[in-house]
């Protein structure tokens, strides 16, 4: 696949670029094949580029010397993450790694901050993808503190299914329990015990190393009225 093809499809903000910004982005942005595992970019390295996800599956994750790992998030193909770092120039809060064989790209720093200068589109996009990331990131912290396994799995999935973040990402995802019980902190066998609930109570379908959702607005909502309940 040519690697305009490629943007077009994982990349919502390249649509929004006049020609002649979509041609130095192709020219700027280089594209790596990463195995499942690898370190694509580490806690405390300066943020030298944007990180987009042209196929496969990242997360997001933080650590301390103990070897405590935590994951924040999961990323799909058509997410692109970092941009925080980029715009406030600093060194990386986090460290990025492809849960499975995936494909990564780097737009540099300098070219971003072209766009920035020389785009309305693009900076319109990318506002409102921050506010999205912010939304995500105060319901994660909500859910992890007020939902049981069931319910934080149920949106653990729904985030990485969101069309603002993720555009393009259609009902199904190419996801192994083991990567599910990742991205919600729970164990492989329990993430296999709630996908089988929400299967049952028929907000999506499981297959072989994959997951379609059949209801997304479900997904999301899943759990609410035991948080409910418990409020005073």
């Amino acid at each position: 696949m040519q690697l305009a093809e490629s943007l077009q499809l994982a990349a919502a903000w390249f649509r929004v670029l006049d020609p002649a910004q979509q041609a130095r982005v192709e020219r700027d942005v280089s594209v790596q094949q990463v195995q499942a595992g690898s370190i694509i970019e580490r806690k405390g390295d300066l943020a030298q580029a944007w990180i987009g996800v042209l196929a496969g599956l990242v997360k997001v994750s933080v650590g301390n010397a103990e070897g405590k790992v935590a994951s924040l998030t999961g990323v799909p193909a058509g997410g692109w993450i970092g941009e925080g770092s980029l715009l406030k120039r600093e060194v990386r809060k986090y460290d990025v790694v492809a849960l499975r064989d995936s494909v990564v790209a780097r737009l540099p720093a300098v070219t971003f901050e072209w766009l920035l200068d020389s785009s309305i589109p693009f900076n319109r996009y990318l506002l409102h993808q921050l506010n999205e990331r912010v939304a995500q990131f105060i319901g994660k912290a909500e859910h992890d503190r007020l939902l049981d396994p069931d319910a934080r799995v149920a949106r653990c999935l729904a985030e990485l299914f969101n069309p603002l973040l993720y555009p393009g990402m259609g009902m199904r995802l190419a996801i192994t329990q083991e990567e599910v019980g990742y991205l919600a902190r729970v164990s492989r066998q329990r993430a296999n015990q709630a996908l089988r609930k929400l299967e049952e109570a028929g907000l999506l379908q499981v297959e072989y190393g994959a997951v379609r959702v059949q209801d997304l607005d479900g997904l999301k909502r899943y759990g609410a009225d035991a948080v409910m309940s418990d409020e005073p």
